[in-house]
């Protein structure tokens, strides 16, 4: 924000003197310092943090967790799993090099964590736990989200938010300060992480409909959870939807195995996005720079808010509708398994109806869902029935404390 001011200062000096021309390039040194030019679609993007700085401040909280993860005696990269490891580096090398940044020099990491995780941080680093790699079996899969991390820092995800955040508390705005809107803001980013990510697994030559696998495998397993919290990523039906409406887009650059020879044509125009051409600085580039970098702020803005307004929405009804269901019984036919009745007393017609169950085990909650099939209408009695996490069983269940709520529902068109 100081570069920001100084640059304003130099600005207002000049103009008073200088040319047209001159006063445009110094509208674009403006644009420069609170903005950069986005590499995927080559509009302007608010970030007051240059590449170098971005670099050093990414890889600086990775290196850390590196640091303490030696101090701690716990085992990284080949150490922690030969096999692994060098899987990742192979499928992490055919995504980067027709990625945006295939001109920086990037190293995957490998940690001993079982969650299903990856991340960076905006710098060259890519992080990604052993739990993430042993669940996902197959190297398409892979690729979609080491694509969908690299895309995090193409898009400069982590210092386009907290430059937006500084401006949005300058400006003093009401909803930028909310949990919600701030969720919504971070789910925004990770809808284009799809997007980019996919193209890049196409263009690598990796299957682009596996992240829409993914994502029907994690919404079988545990739901939407709709009403329990705001929604920083796309909830997974959502997600398999878009993921697969997207890999259906880009199949056309897509041949197995093989990295598609007009990679870096298609990255700057394809059937996700047309990149246009921008005018130089002294030639109105900088007034175009300075206002599309204020458009394009707006419009995240906007969008932020919409989410955060559709997803209460969405959890408003699915919170109503649950104060509508009853529970009449239940049963365990065996060790794994619990059937449970319920009764929809009245509404609207629902589908992809989800109901999830939330066991507390000491300091662990656990959770399990039931998918229901087909339509539920007012008055009708249904069925749910429920696969018990690892580590539960049907017995044991009598003596933890559990509750059932509605994980998620659509009304019938």
């Amino acid at each position: 924000m100081k570069r920001f001011l100084l640059a304003l200062a130099a600005l207002w000096a000049l103009s008073g003197c200088q040319t047209l021309q001159q006063i445009d390039k110094g509208l674009y040194q403006v644009a420069d310092v609170v903005s950069e030019e986005d590499r995927v679609t080559g509009q302007r993007s608010l970030s007051f943090a240059g590449r170098a700085e971005q670099i050093a401040k990414g890889n600086q909280y990775v290196e850390q967790i590196l640091a303490k993860e030696k101090k701690e005696g716990r085992k990284v990269d080949a150490a922690l799993n030969r096999p692994q490891y060098y899987r990742l580096v192979r499928v992490f090398d055919r995504i980067h090099t027709v990625s945006h940044l295939s001109n920086e020099r990037w190293q995957p990491v490998l940690i001993d964590r079982d969650s299903f995780n990856a991340f960076t941080t905006g710098g060259t680093y890519i992080v990604v736990h052993l739990g993430l790699m042993e669940q996902l079996k197959n190297d398409d899969e892979l690729a979609a989200v080491i694509g969908h991390e690299i895309a995090h820092t193409v898009a400069n995800h982590v210092f386009e938010r907290q430059s937006h955040a500084q401006v949005s508390a300058i400006a003093g705005s009401k909803s930028a300060r909310k949990g919600a809107y701030q969720a919504a803001f971070t789910h925004e980013s990770e809808r284009e992480a799809d997007r980019i990510g996919i193209l890049y697994s196409a263009l690598a030559g990796f299957d682009p409909l596996a992240a829409s696998r993914i994502w029907a495998r994690q919404y079988t397993l545990q739901g939407n959870a709709r009403a329990l919290f705001a929604h920083d990523h796309p909830v997974n039906a959502e997600r398999q939807a878009e993921t697969a409406k997207v890999g259906q887009a880009v199949k056309p650059y897509y041949a197995p195995g093989e990295r598609n020879p007009q990679y870096a044509s298609l990255l700057k125009n394809n059937v996700l996005w047309q990149q246009g051409e921008s005018a130089q600085a002294g030639e109105g580039g900088g007034l175009q720079a300075l206002l599309g970098t204020a458009f394009g702020a707006y419009v995240q803005h906007e969008q932020a808010k919409q989410e955060a307004r559709r997803q209460q929405a969405h959890a408003n009804f699915v919170k109503a509708i649950e104060t509508r269901l009853k529970l009449e019984q239940s049963s365990a036919p065996d060790a794994k398994t619990l059937d449970t009745q319920w009764r929809y007393s009245d509404g609207p017609r629902l589908t992809q109806v989800v109901i999830g169950l939330l066991i507390q085990k000491g300091e662990k909650v656990l959770r399990a869902v039931a998918h229901v099939d087909g339509e539920v209408r007012a008055g009708s009695r249904f069925q749910a029935r429920f696969t018990l996490p690892e580590g539960i069983t049907a017995q044991e269940l009598k003596s933890l404390e559990g509750r059932f709520y509605l994980d998620d529902a659509l009304p019938v068109q």
